[in-house]
């Protein structure tokens, strides 16, 4: 089955990050397993268009060092640029609360005129410039963090904040996010159907 393609308005991807339907009732190794397997799952089954090699992580937040409680690539290909992807993107949601996705979609609107014909160097440049941003290429790239698709937030009915991060790596950003987002929500729908 094929992603559906994400919704570029920030206020609506907020909106569905921190909505029941993205809340998990509890998260919990099981929790991470069953989201981590199901992920793995649904990207092999993807249609060749949009299949890749990819590498899924799901680290608990709030520890130093950060504690990974499922990382798996789905099938060869993978690089080691992917774990530095998802690093980036995990840094993302920790730091800001919110998707990589939504984050890379907040920053392309605050350029004026919603963002259209706006560049991805433009926005990645607007990035780093809003937040003060360390980037050893001159300002044109984060070092430590990155507004692509593919980071998702991890909440929980009654905690504040998040709890864990899912990284997906290696499809389109667009398709990184789509298939983190469709999986939490079928994964939490099954959640509450068992309570």
């Amino acid at each position: 089955m094929a992603l559906a393609a994400p919704t570029t308005d920030p206020a609506v991807l907020l909106a569905q990050e921190t909505s029941d339907a993205y809340t998990f009732r509890s998260f919990t190794a099981e929790t991470a397993w069953a989201l981590g397997t199901a992920l793995r799952g649904r990207l092999l089954s993807l249609p060749a268009g949009q299949r890749k090699p990819a590498l899924i992580s799901i680290a608990l937040a709030g520890g130093t060092p950060l504690h990974v409680v499922f990382q798996s690539a789905t099938e060869p290909g993978t690089v080691p640029d992917n774990e530095n992807w998802v690093r980036r993107k995990r840094n993302t949601v920790l730091r800001w609360g919110v998707s990589s996705w939504a984050m890379r979609m907040k920053t392309k609107a605050g350029l004026g005129g919603g963002g259209v014909g706006v560049t991805a160097d433009e926005i990645e440049a607007a990035f780093v410039k809003k937040y003060s941003l360390a980037s050893s290429n001159g300002g044109a790239v984060a070092d430590e963090y990155a507004i692509h698709g593919g980071g998702f937030p991890v909440r929980v009915r009654g905690v504040d904040g998040v709890v864990a991060v899912v990284v997906v790596s290696g499809l389109k950003q667009e398709d990184d996010h789509a298939v983190v987002a469709e999986t939490v929500k079928e994964l939490v729908a099954a959640q509450c159907e068992k309570q």
